[in-house]
């Protein structure tokens, strides 16, 4: 039996996971700044730590997940003057954005979902210790700033080398004691929000958030720290110089997830190449867009392309047909379970596309069995694929996608389907077969492909588009 090993970022090594409390696992992963509308590659993130944190249930873990919220930041402010709109009501609004999307691709909520501008008094406290024990400094114009040639062991997660830094860009670098330090706090500007501190009035800055949030909710040590690559500098490195300046253990392990390109490039705003999440949920479902996205190794680079989006879709469309036709044939859905293949698979620091290889061999499997008519082997190839679904957050049976299959509009389409079918084997049954061509064909012209079985006719959408 295999046990859960994960990369670690910090050592570059793929070690064994042991929580820090037995049976319980904390994780903090870093969120959304919400100053724009999602893209996939914001909800790649999500989606990997998702599956990490099914994962990590699935083998018998108590999981605290925090996924924190940037609500305040200059990216934010900005976007309110472009919009015309209270900087707290862009936060709001793509903030529900976010939400919304990740919910459509089943991302689960997380234990604890804190706005950064919900904990300044924690920033507050931090930075008093921070300055009691001499690691910042507050130079008397509202801004706070971490001394980073103070600490030991700056810069040992991207391992690179103090005086080969630029000076830090978040504060005015002339009240600094050196060019390298960076902002815990920012004194207030005209216009802009601000909370009072004993050093004056300012708001925080981008790193302080996540270490005050970090211990807040998970103490002075926690197992896993999450994000994107893009992270790791400065943000990662500077909370963990936060945080241990002021005597904390911090983060075990350190996961991050590698980005989404398209024609090679991490895909952002600036480049003019998002693809955002509330469009391409018009050309594919929530669960097909979430296979795609799931399917590529968390650490891999994932190239986005339209063509691969619709490949991906039309072959997870077969997986969930034939659970689907395993619900005819059994007459009950499957019972969730999982093969030695797939759990080593996720053991091995959750190799997702590893876990796919023993889903197609299910698969196939299963297909062979219900030509033979092999009842026994079909239900368990439904069960293994099912109970690997469930971990990837793709199980076509979920209540997350349920709403799809069950609400008045869907009912009425599979009625008037059913019609059209009952037509056709009507017009079969007396030979009328250029009437029951037609109507297959009309059906195939909409996106529906019809299926001949053994338990009658089958319909399923063969293809995706705006509907």
């Amino acid at each position: 039996m295999s046990s859960l090993a994960l990369y670690d970022t910090l050592t570059r090594t793929s070690r064994p996971f042991t929580p820090i409390k037995a049976g319980q696992v904390s994780v903090y992963l870093c969120g959304a700044t919400v100053q724009s509308s999602p893209h996939i590659g914001h909800i790649r993130s999500g989606l990997n730590f998702d599956i990490l944190n099914r994962w990590l249930t699935k083998s018998g873990y108590e999981v605290t997940f925090i996924r924190n919220v940037t609500d305040i930041d200059d990216k934010i402010l900005q976007k309110a003057v472009t919009e015309k709109e209270p900087w707290w009501a862009v936060a709001m609004k793509y903030e529900r954005e976010f939400s919304d999307a990740y919910a459509a691709v089943n991302v689960l909520p997380p234990t604890y979902e804190p706005r950064a501008t919900g904990h300044i008094t924690q920033m507050i406290q931090l930075m008093s210790i921070l300055i009691e024990r001499g690691a910042a400094y507050a130079p008397g114009n509202g801004d706070v700033y971490l001394s980073v040639r103070s600490l030991d062991s700056y810069l040992t997660l991207s391992r690179q080398k103090l005086d080969d830094l630029l000076s830090a860009e978040d504060s005015e670098g002339s009240f600094k004691k050196d060019p390298r330090d960076f902002a815990l706090w920012k004194g207030a500007k005209p216009g802009e929000p601000s909370w009072p501190t004993p050093w004056g009035d300012g708001r925080p800055g981008w790193h302080l958030e996540c270490s005050a949030m970090a211990h807040a909710y998970l103490g002075e040590a926690f197992d896993i720290h999450g994000g994107g690559l893009d992270l790791i500098f400065p943000h990662h490195e500077n909370e963990i110089a936060q945080s241990e300046a002021a005597g904390y253990a911090f983060a075990n392990f350190w996961m991050h997830n590698a980005w989404v390109t398209t024609a090679g490039e991490k895909m952002s705003k600036s480049l003019g190449n998002s693809l955002l999440v509330k469009e391409l949920l018009k050309q594919v479902r929530g669960i097909e867009l979430r296979w795609y996205l799931g399917s590529a190794h968390y650490r891999s680079m994932l190239e986005f392309s339209t063509e691969a989006l619709n490949e991906s879709a039309t072959g997870f469309r077969r997986i969930e047909n034939f659970l689907f036709r395993a619900v005819e044939i059994l007459g009950t859905q499957a019972t969730p379970s999982l093969s030695q293949g797939f759990i080593d698979a996720m053991n091995d620091d959750l190799a997702v596309p590893t876990a796919l290889a023993t889903i197609s061999e299910s698969l196939r499997i299963g297909n062979s069995a219900i030509t033979a008519g092999d009842m026994k082997a079909i239900a368990t190839s439904a069960n293994e694929i099912r109970g690997a679904l469930e971990v990837l957050g793709c199980d076509p049976f979920d209540s997350a996608f349920a709403g799809a299959t069950t609400s008045a509009e869907s009912g009425a389409l599979d009625g008037v389907i059913q019609l059209a079918l009952a037509q056709r084997t009507a017009a079969r049954d007396r030979k009328d077969f250029a009437a029951s061509d037609e109507i297959r064909d009309g059906l195939a012209a909409l996106g529906i492909t019809i299926e001949d079985t053994p338990q009658g006719p089958r319909w399923s959408i063969s293809r995706t588009e705006e509907r």
